[in-house]
């Protein structure tokens, strides 16, 4: 920072003490000595806290909701869940565009935060409205058609996509907020950030399993109401603890530079609006702005016709800048990765669906009449996550570097490669279970009784769970740290926004995948592989065909990985 002095009584901040980039809540120089740091971070996390809370408060159990109280089929059930879940992923690239372009982080992160306690306290409203009970449903000793009040129903889907959009928000601007409070330049603090990031996850972790004991309980048990109220309170409770923290925190000086987003397109469009241009034209251009021959230029040269001027002048202001064309092809690099990753994503969008609902045809007592809310049976998950990490971090990567002689142990792409094959176990072995509980039905005459309870633990279902954890460990966190690490410094919101994008399209495909399926299978004369009645339904087949896609995007992405090119050298 180049101040001098700073107007009014407050004291000209020393030049060793200053953090260079980044200034206080009222844009002067900021000090390490009073700023930043863990001070600051601990209401950031706060605040990441309480929302994995509320929004694993509703879509741990949404489907439970969506077939109890609005009354909808298992199968239209699970494609809204999914659809939800997609858009609730897919609305950070939008929310780091404003974020990058127009209000900052912070700002975002306090919009973001109020739309979500809207979203949250409409919700709450559409689930005390008054709705048919299963008396007045009643007609000739059967249960007949009875819908929701179509208010009820307007309302609550309302409600839901705007925690939706506040989930958008929150995402690709908390997490890089909060690192923000870390310079990375400086020794200590450098140590600091990369703790910070193993506290977020477990911070994460720990919301989730709060939600997991509690709020399922509360909205199968006692209230749906109160379900959605307490994550609404909670919202309240951080963002007035984010807004504590407001004048110790490093906000980050971005001066006058166009938008990353801006940036990228005008690559992309200046390489088109050039298509025709010659390759001998080319390449006099590159050798007279220095594009740099190493390995990582060589790939998607088109991009390299952005440097020319569309009448071929040298008018600087409609030609695009040698960093901004290599910014452009970092992102598309990912392109591949990322779109082989879907198999997994689709994959990861069972555990709050299906997985749910096999839960609930099974045996949950534990003694003393105490029954378990089947969605709390993805605390597994977290519990699998918290555990698996220390593991991972403190045995597997020292046993894996002394055979690698890596650092990390593996590669990033290595993790994820790992991950994904974990997953597409999991799905077989979720399938072999599937087809156990069919058999257990079949042999109590069941098969026409769905309300009667299986006489099959529900702890058959456990090790799926487990090894969807594990699988994240690898897999989630890996592609974190990729996508992450692997565009520019300017660009990583616009990376976790990307990664976060992957299982967005993928809850979208996977309801896609039950829409289709439901159809087909319903006119084969055996019902739909997605029944209602479960005991006459075949998730087995589902959770076959999951498997096999999920090998199937493994090989395609082993090929991919194999050639990648890290930006920061090649750690293949």
């Amino acid at each position: 920072m180049a101040y001098s002095s700073i107007s009014g009584d407050t004291e000209t901040p020393l030049l060793d003490d200053t953090v260079d980039g980044f200034a206080d809540h009222k844009g002067r120089p900021v000090r390490r000595s009073s700023s930043g740091g863990w001070r600051s971070a601990a209401f950031i996390i706060g605040v990441e806290v309480a929302e994995r809370f509320a929004y694993y408060g509703i879509g741990s159990n949404l489907i439970s909701f969506l077939i109890g109280p609005l009354g909808q089929s298992t199968a239209a059930a699970a494609a809204n869940v999914n659809t939800w879940s997609g858009t609730s992923t897919l609305l950070p690239l939008l929310g780091a565009f404003v974020a990058d372009t127009y209000l900052g982080r912070y700002y975002t992160i306090i919009v973001a935060s109020l739309i979500y306690i809207l979203g949250l306290g409409l919700l709450a409203v559409s689930a005390v409205l008054p709705s048919p009970s299963p008396s007045e449903c009643q007609k000739n000793d059967e249960i007949a058609s009875c819908s929701p009040p179509q208010l009820q129903v307007i309302l609550f889907f309302f409600a839901l996509y705007l925690v939706a959009v506040g989930q958008g928000g929150h995402k690709p601007c908390v997490q890089a907020f909060g690192a923000d409070q870390f310079d990375g330049q400086d020794p200590v603090e450098g140590k600091a950030k990369s703790s910070f990031f193993n506290w977020w996850y477990f911070s994460m972790c720990f919301g989730t399993l709060i939600t997991l004991f509690v709020l399922n309980y509360i909205q199968d048990n006692l209230n749906w109401g109160l379900g959605f109220g307490i994550p609404c309170i909670a919202m309240v409770i951080a963002l007035l603890v984010f807004l504590l923290g407001t004048k110790t925190y490093r906000y980050s000086v971005n001066g006058d530079e166009k938008s990353p987003f801006v940036r990228i397109g005008q690559v992309f469009v200046a390489a088109a609006r050039n298509w025709r241009t010659t390759d001998s034209s080319l390449n006099v251009e590159e050798v007279a702005r220095g594009t740099l021959p190493h390995q990582g230029s060589q790939q998607f040269r088109f991009l390299n016709k952005a440097l020319l001027a569309p009448d071929g002048s040298k008018d600087d202001g409609k030609v695009c800048s040698v960093s901004d064309v290599e910014e452009a092809k970092a992102v598309l690099r990912l392109f591949p990765i990322w779109a082989t990753c879907l198999a997994y994503a689709i994959v990861f969008a069972q555990s709050s669906t299906f997985f749910t609902k096999q839960g609930i045809t099974m045996d949950r007592s534990l003694g003393s009449g105490f029954v378990i809310p089947a969605a709390s049976l993805q605390s597994f998950i977290t519990l699998a996550i918290i555990i698996f990490i220390p593991i991972y971090d403190r045995i597997f990567v020292p046993i894996a570097r002394s055979l690698t002689r890596k650092p990390s142990g593996i590669t990033m792409l290595q993790r994820i490669g790992t991950g994904i094959f974990l997953s597409c176990i999991s799905m077989a072995i979720a399938a072999l279970v599937e087809m156990k509980r069919l058999k257990t039905a079949e042999e109590y005459g069941l098969i026409d009784m769905p309300k009667v309870t299986v006489p099959m633990s529900v702890c058959w279902l456990i090790p799926q769970y487990i090894l969807f954890g594990v699988s994240d460990v690898f897999t989630m966190v890996g592609l974190q740290e990729f996508f992450y690490d692997q565009v520019p410094n300017e660009l990583r919101s616009v990376g976790l926004a990307l990664y976060l994008s992957i299982f967005g399209v993928g809850n979208f495909l996977s309801s896609f995948l039950i829409s289709v399926i439901d159809k087909t299978t319903n006119g084969d004369g055996q019902g739909s592989w997605f029944n209602d009645n479960l005991n006459q339904a075949h998730l087995d087949y589902f959770y076959w065909l999951l498997a096999g896609l999920s090998a199937v995007g493994l090989a395609t992405y082993l090929y991919f990985a194999k050639s990648y090119i890290y930006n920061r050298g090649n750690r293949m």
